[in-house]
Order: C-alpha cells, then structure tokens, then sequence
C-alpha cells in the first residue's frame, strides 16, 4: 500500500509540476512558441506519468482515464502524439514548420520524461523501485502477438481513436474529454495484452524500444506504421479525402444548399415562351 502511495504522489507531482509550468508559459511567452512547443513539451511530460509510476494495470487504466480528462480540459489542444500532429497538418490546420516543431518537442519531451522516470526509480522509495532499476537493463517487449497482428492491434486502436476525437473535435471540452477519456482507457483495456495499446509513437519509442524482443525495425512497423495507417483510414472515412494530398472526396458527393423543386407545377401559372434573356415567361391563369 505505500509503494501505491508514493507511485501515486509521483504523478500528481508530475501533473501539478507540469500545470504550473504551462500557466506560467502561457503567461510569459510568446502565444506561438507556447501553443507549438512549450504545451508539447508539458503533456508528453505528463504522459510518461503512469507508465513512470510503474502502476499495475487496473491502476494504470483508472489513471489513465484521470489524465486524459485533464488533458481534454486543461491543455489547451496539445496532443503529445505525432499522429494527431500530422493529422492537423494533413487537414490544413498547422502548417509544414509547425508541424515539424510539434514533432521535435515531442521527442525531446520524451527524453525529458524517460530522464525524470530513470532519475525517479534511482531514488528506490519502493522495493518495486529497485526491481524497476533492474529490469531496465534486460526488459522485454510490449509485443505480446505476431507482428502481423501487432501491426493490425495498433492500427485499429488509432483509427477508433482518430474517429472519436474528429467527431467531436468542435464539441465543448466538457463533453469531448469524457468521450476521449473513455474510448482511450476501453482501447487499453481491450488491445494492451497484445501491444500495450500505446497507439502514440513517441510514447511507445520511450516505453519499450529499446527492450529486448524485437528488433527495431519490427517496433516500427508496430507503433509507427500502425498507428499511422490507422488515423489515415479515419480521416479519409470521416471526411472522404485528405486535403492536403487531394481535395477530391472519394466517399461523399457534396451537399448542394439550395433544393431542387420537385413534384406538380404551381396552380395559376401558364409558360408562355421565353422572355428574351434565355428564361421562361409564366403568366397568370385569369380566373373566371
């Protein structure tokens, strides 16, 4: 129970620790370096907490639920995955620089988070500590299926994900967090015996990468590829193209806005020939 208690410390710490920082930034900062960096650099930083606290699974799932709904509510549109990243460029929302920013921080916020985690574990508040410290020499793999359907497991986690949040990506956050935060936790719970259900690239490239069991080319094609296809079939069901590469919609024909009239003509109307400008001249039935 009090190892519980101080994993638990720990990510409130991390969360606290990383609100502070983003209201602060918010505050001193330039609006563009914080929206495209700094809040980047804080999420990922609050992502790494659960899998940091090294929390068993119903603690981790109930986590993160929690974290999500913060996220949803409080961070001001940061993803901390590469893939929503992308997607927001794909659909002409951010920018190539942008974009290309977002994707660095991330990176670095991963580092930052796996040095805070190491640094965290050295300290051996807990017995699990110590055994942390020395599984990180030798741990195994989060891929706990063939590669095939490794592929497949990820890929479908991100394509339900990506669905969910662009459906109600212009709700009001107190009904878009909950959704997110449940459809998130229902996927880890489904998908995690097989791939750890991370459906985040940079997440994963922290987590389990550099652990033994398959080699990197195999990660890739799991936590990258996977994760990429599946927000490209989202994208492309929801919407029907994927504006930045054709702007051609393969699945749905536009909506005119104005109605074509159908059915009978109107009553008391006569066509009498055309009026010289190419249109109809209707005349007024005389009534008797």
């Amino acid at each position: 129970m009090a190892g519980l208690n101080v994993s638990i410390a720990f990510f409130l710490s991390v969360v606290a620790i990383s609100e502070v920082m983003r209201q602060v930034s918010k505050r001193l900062l330039p609006l563009g370096v914080y929206r495209g960096l700094v809040r980047e650099l804080l999420r990922m930083l609050m992502e790494i907490g659960p899998w940091g606290g090294g929390f068993g699974p119903d603690v981790i799932l109930t986590l993160l639920f929690i974290i999500y709904l913060i996220h949803g509510v409080s961070f001001d549109g940061a993803s901390a995955n590469p893939t929503v990243s992308l997607q927001e460029f794909l659909v002409m929302d951010s920018s190539f620089v942008a974009t290309a920013f977002k994707l660095l921080v991330q990176f670095v916020g991963m580092e930052a988070a796996g040095i805070l985690t190491t640094h965290y574990w050295s300290w051996e508040l807990t017995d699990f500590h110590l055994i942390q410290n020395l599984m990180a020499l030798d741990c195994s793999s989060s891929i706990h299926t063939s590669l095939y359907h490794g592929i497949f497991v990820e890929g479908v986690c991100s394509f339900f994900f990506h669905l969910v949040a662009l459906k109600f990506q212009h709700s009001h956050p107190l009904y878009r967090a909950p959704v997110l935060a449940v459809t998130v936790t229902t996927l880890a719970y489904t998908a995690g015996p097989f791939t750890g259900a991370f459906f985040n690239p940079t997440l994963a490239s922290m987590v389990t990468f550099h652990c033994s069991g398959n080699i990197l080319q195999e990660y890739v094609q799991v936590y990258w590829l996977g994760p990429l296809t599946g927000m490209l079939a989202a994208l492309l069901l929801y919407q029907g193209n994927i504006p930045r590469i054709f702007q051609k919609n393969l699945l749905y024909s536009p909506k005119s806005k104005y109605r074509t009239p159908k059915g009978k003509a109107v009553s008391g109307l006569k066509q009498t020939g055309d009026n010289g400008e190419g249109q109809p001249q209707l005349r007024t039935k005389p009534r008797s």
